[in-house]
Parts: structure tokens; sequence; C-alpha cells
């Protein structure tokens, strides 16, 4: 989730500087946090699609490693490259068979191989050049293997019922958006784009964790919140009192709102000709 890298945003920020630096304390365990509300979605998706013995593969933005330690440890595969440009959590646990790599994925270049499984969660949404990185990326595919890419969609709209949790949900997007370029705007867009990469039997589904008291997607939204405060702040949208409020209505039964989704779409990379 930290793998990102210099933001198209008007400041020029950059996750894991202007906000979210993993040297902050409680910053792996907010990462984890969304690991608990996600990973059972994204392994399933992947043994769906065969991900298995076998596999040499690569996780882009690898995080603090949840997703490249299952893939070995739970499904089997033969090897995972894990890849952040801050490698600090992937390296206090090593696995057999999980190699870690420190490196900018949107210099050219900078990951080696081709893979049986490309896969990257949360971490395109935080880029600039999306369409090449994409491109980029599908370029790591071993033909016959797979490219799996999964992002935020924002499922608040002017249509939404006004809740604290609304207001600082749009806060939040157009604080890091003006901060560090995130823009989850064209992440439905991702099939196509996978088929423009030129991949075959393109999919995508969407995944929405339920909001409730104490839950992990609640309690990464809280700590997300409050590491990017000052950004939310900065769009004038909501003040100190209205984040405060969000938090408490996070953890209250009057909590009625839906949780950003997940979108991960997926593409095959096509067999080599004889």
């Amino acid at each position: 989730m930290s793998g990102a890298a210099r933001g198209d945003a008007p400041g020029g920020g950059r996750y894991g500087e202007a906000v979210f630096p993993p040297e902050q304390a409680g910053e792996g365990e907010r990462i984890d946090f969304g690991a608990l509300a996600y990973d059972d979605t994204t392994m399933a998706r992947l043994r769906d699609l065969g991900v298995g013995p076998g596999w040499h593969c690569l996780d882009v933005g690898a995080g603090t490693g949840t997703v490249s330690r299952r893939l070995l440890e739970e499904a089997g595969v033969t090897s995972v490259l894990a890849v952040d440009r801050d490698v600090r959590f992937l390296t206090t646990r090593p696995v057999p068979g999980l190699d870690v790599l420190e490196a900018d994925i949107s210099v050219p270049d900078a990951v080696p191989g081709v893979f049986s499984l490309v896969h990257a969660r949360f971490v395109l949404m935080h880029l600039p050049d999306r369409e090449r990185l994409i491109t980029a990326l599908a370029e790591l595919v071993a033909p016959g293997g797979v490219l799996v890419l999964s992002d935020a969609v924002d499922l608040t709209s002017d249509r939404t019922p006004g809740t604290p949790y609304s207001t600082v949900m749009r806060a939040m997007w157009q604080g890091l958006r003006t901060t560090i370029g995130t823009d989850v705007s064209w992440v439905p867009s991702y099939p196509h784009l996978l088929r423009g990469a030129g991949l075959d039997a393109v999919a995508a589904e969407i995944h929405v964790p339920p909001l409730l008291p104490g839950s992990p997607i609640s309690r990464f939204w809280a700590d997300t919140w409050e590491r990017s405060r000052a950004a939310m702040l900065a769009t004038g949208l909501v003040d100190d009192a209205a984040v405060d409020e969000a938090v408490r209505y996070l953890d209250s039964a009057e909590c009625a709102a839906l949780s950003a989704g997940m979108l991960t779409a997926w593409g095959w990379k096509p067999e080599e000709g004889p």
C-alpha cells in the first residue's frame, strides 16, 4: 500500500512523505487494518484465478506483506517478489520464497523479470501517469499469466445523505488529491485500460466491507482521517470538530453508510504462438 511515487498534485506531494510516512508510529498497524478488511477477498479472487504451486508472483506496493506471505503460506506459490518504495515492514518477518525489493515502480525497468501473477492493490490510485504504469505492469506478466489490480472506488455522491461520515470522506478524497495526487475517479476504467494494455479475458468486481463499530475497516478509516487531518482541514470542507464527530459516528450504532469499495480488475497475457 505504500509503493507510491511522485504525485501529480499541485504541491507535488508524495505518498509516504506528505501524508502517511512509514516512520510515523502506528503506520504499519493502519495498513494492517486495511489488510484485515480486504485480504480475504483478495486471496479468494487470486485462488479463483488459479494462483498456486508453480506460480512466480510480483506483489507491487506490498506494504506490510500480508498478501505476499499468504500467497506463499496458503496458496503455495513458488515465489513472491514483494516491491515497495520503503521495505521496512516487509523485512520484519522473512518467509521462505519471499524476496524483497526496494524500488519505485514509476521508474522504467525498476523491476526485473516476468511473472505468472502481477498484483497491485491500493497503489496506482496514488500515482501519476496511470495508463503508462498499467501498460508497464502488463509487460511484467509472463505469457499465460495474469495482472490483477485493486483500488478504491468512492461510493459517496451528491445524492448520498449528509452524515458526518460522508462529509469527512469527501474532504479526505479532495485533500489527498490536492496533497499527493490521489485520484480514484478513473478506477472504474480499469477493465478498459487492461484491454488497452493487450490483455484478454478481462473482468472486474467490487467488494464493499461493512462499516461496523470496531471493525477493521472502520478503524482503518478513523486512523486514515487522523493521519490526513491536515490535508482535510486545508480543503475548507471540514474543521477539527467535524473530523472528531465522524470518528465517533463510525464507532457508534448510528453509523449507516457505505465504505469506499475495492474494485478488482484482472486480465490475462495471451499465450505465445508456436
